[in-house]
């Protein structure tokens, strides 16, 4: 199989866009593609933006929005995950947190934290004045690194699950290079685009690396490895503190 099937693979799994029916899939080693799915989720969310920005929509608005529909484009994957992971930590016996984080239902806990990272991604999106597009894209693309990173680096604590072949198909740290090197573009495209903000663009390169690298280590050292839902969790986790940060750099550089 081809280099299309792997990208119409990574598209399927871990998006809700559709893919052409007659296409082959084939589902070996996708986390590989993850951050370039980011990539594309995010530069779609820009254009979304941009075309409700040219109709003169508030940028309050538009935040929710693009919040909104962030998660129907991933089908809550990730959400789904940080809330799982959430509840488990909740439980004071790391031997039930698998058990726990493995039941379907939503737990208090994981309510809040679902809250948290809406709420966290909305009013940074507000506070981001310039280069939204750009800050979208790394988000989405840091917060797969992360996991990617993740799946490498740390055990996984199932026999099975929807993470396991994940962690069977990549076994080296040098997978990840590709896709840190494209990210890293970012900066440099912004940097291009606008010299005067290489302290952005440096601060997001460097964030990106660091809070999607120390959220999976942190994950790992809650619980002892990672699971399905602790990959979610360094996605949506990495996303909302990399915006974070864009808006402090964006504010101090202001």
């Amino acid at each position: 199989m081809g280099v299309r099937s792997r990208v119409a693979a990574a598209i399927a799994f871990y998006t809700c866009l559709p893919v052409p029916p007659t296409w082959a899939l084939e589902f070996q080693g996708v986390a590989r593609l993850a951050p370039c799915i980011g990539l594309l989720i995010g530069g779609l969310l820009g254009l979304l933006d941009a075309g409700l920005q040219a109709i003169a929509m508030p940028v309050l608005t538009r935040s929710v929005l693009i919040a909104v529909t962030w998660i129907a484009v991933t089908g809550g994957l990730h959400l789904d995950g940080a809330m799982d992971t959430a509840d488990g930590l909740a439980v004071l016996d790391p031997e039930r947190r698998l058990e726990v984080m493995a039941d379907s239902r939503s737990g208090a806990f994981g309510v809040m934290v679902a809250i948290a990272l809406v709420l966290l991604k909305i009013t940074t999106l507000h506070d981001l004045e310039g280069d939204r597009w750009l800050a979208l894209m790394a988000a989405a693309g840091w917060g797969r690194w992360g996991q990617l990173v993740a799946i490498v680096r740390y055990p996984y604590l199932k026999p099975t699950g929807k993470g396991a072949f994940h962690k069977e198909a990549i076994s080296s740290l040098w997978e990840a290079v590709p896709s840190l090197l494209l990210l890293l573009s970012l900066s440099g495209l912004q940097v291009a685009l606008n010299p005067a903000q290489w302290p952005m663009a440096l601060g997001m390169a460097v964030g990106g690396v660091a809070i999607a690298w120390l959220t999976g280590a942190w994950f790992n050292h809650k619980i002892g490895g990672h699971t399905g839902d602790t990959y979610g969790a360094v996605v949506e986790w990495t996303e909302a503190g990399l915006l974070c940060l864009l808006t402090v750099l964006q504010a101090s550089g202001s």
